[in-house]
């Protein structure tokens, strides 16, 4: 069975010394060779200098790829190609292409409203110069009028020139398994442009929950009720949110998933216990 690549997203930190953290726990995650690691960027841009920060840094710190995430809302087209340029001589060579949340207050959509509308900027003004992940969604984008239109776009972002998606995170299995299969269907090779799994470890139930009801993303009722009895028991949850993931990550390998992607909180544990656990090292 071949192992599945895996993969890292970072957030911008805010303070001098959550940069040096960031730095460390690169270097640790990075000795489990990841295909790449991935840096967030706020609403309408509003960590970007933060993110250009980290990303420079990582860039110089190894060799492994660094894909700056690169939302477009409320942006417009002078701005994203400057950002592609200036990617460019930085030896970037993958982008995650995201619509975006608009930052509050701001009411114009910009010149690329949606994600479609980037990656499509993306080709026109760069060629086949990045490698562009895009996201997706298992159980859909909590503002999709149905199903049926999320996989549509998702299928039209893979034709506009993405060469994978990411999935929002999720812990029942077959929701992902349902959208492999669907986009199958529409004629996605789901390997050669693959659907990463994206995966959240459980180490604090309140910050799991308020980050699910944000992005539409289901926790289990099983999951949500065993977290509120442990309570204030962190150890009691990692452990439990270990196990759970633990097996979720199983099924997926099992059902040959390409690639998994880890939500990684800018920590070392518990995604290096899970990669190792899983035996994903190289």
């Amino acid at each position: 069975m071949t192992k599945p690549a895996i993969s890292f997203e970072f957030f911008p930190a805010k303070t001098e010394q959550g940069h040096e953290k960031l730095l460390s726990t690169y270097d640790e995650l990075n000795k489990l060779s990841p295909a790449y690691f991935s840096v967030t960027y706020g609403a309408g841009g509003s960590t970007r200098s933060r993110t250009l920060d980290i990303v420079q840094a990582l860039c110089a710190r190894g060799n492994t790829d660094i894909a700056p995430h690169l939302s477009c809302i409320g942006d417009d087209k002078s701005e994203i190609a400057e950002l592609l340029d200036l990617y460019k001589s930085l030896g970037i060579k993958r982008l995650v292409a995201l619509r975006g949340d608009l930052p509050s207050g701001q009411v114009g959509m910009g010149e690329l409203p949606f994600a479609l509308d980037l990656v499509k900027f993306i080709r026109e003004y760069s060629g086949d110069h990045f490698r562009i992940e895009v996201a997706a969604y298992p159980e859909m984008h909590p503002q999709a009028r149905s199903f049926e239109l999320d996989v549509e776009n998702l299928v039209n972002k893979y034709q506009a020139g993405a060469n994978a998606s990411i999935t929002q995170f999720f812990y029942n299995a077959d929701s992902y398994l349902y959208l492999r299969d669907t986009l199958e269907k529409r004629g996605i090779d789901t390997i050669a442009q693959p659907l990463v799994a994206g995966i959240m470890p459980i180490t604090n139930s309140s910050n799991l929950v308020r980050f699910a009801d944000s992005c539409g993303a289901d926790i289990p009722r099983y999951v949500r009720k065993r977290l509120t009895d442990f309570g204030d028991d962190r150890t009691a949850i990692r452990e439990f949110g270990f196990d759970v993931v633990y097996r979720l990550c199983e099924r997926l390998i099992s059902e040959g998933v390409p690639a998994m992607h880890f939500y990684s909180m800018n920590k070392v544990e518990p995604n290096k216990r899970l990669i190792e656990a899983l035996g994903l090292t190289a």
